[in-house]
């Protein structure tokens, strides 16, 4: 059985799969997924799984260079923004419109759905390298 935090064997599938700049999105319950993504809908009810419990535990296994918000989510204020960053400190943290985050979804590897059900609690996720 596997040791580390993120049991999910699709999720951590993919995540062993990506490559530098490949992305990952995190999403709420909302989200739309483009035609060709994959999903893995862990989604089981209205906030469960949260948000930043799923990406605490992606956090675990994959390296982040850069995390991309929607800029309605950085103006609604709150403290949502600043605990995504605070996953991956080292990361470059980014804005777009919410309709371009919806358009850059397309390219990601996958679509991870959870249950929340805060608006715009969505990141995507720009994958680094470790060395």
């Amino acid at each position: 059985m596997k040791k580390t935090v993120l049991l999910n064997h699709r999720l951590s599938e993919i995540i062993a799969s990506m490559g530098h700049t490949d992305t990952l999105v995190i999403a709420d319950a909302g989200l739309p997924v483009p035609p060709g993504v994959t999903c893995v809908d862990l989604a089981v009810m209205r906030d469960v799984p949260r948000f930043l419990d799923v990406l605490k535990a992606v956090a675990t296994e994959l390296e982040a260079e850069r995390l991309t918000v929607a800029t309605e989510l950085q103006a609604r204020g709150g403290d949502l923004p600043a605990a995504i960053q605070s996953f991956f400190p080292q990361a470059r943290l980014d804005s777009v419109p919410h309709e371009q985050f919806k358009a850059l979804t397309a390219k990601a590897r996958a679509i991870v759905r959870t249950g929340e059900h805060t608006p715009y609690a969505n990141v995507i996720l720009h994958s680094g390298v470790v060395f």
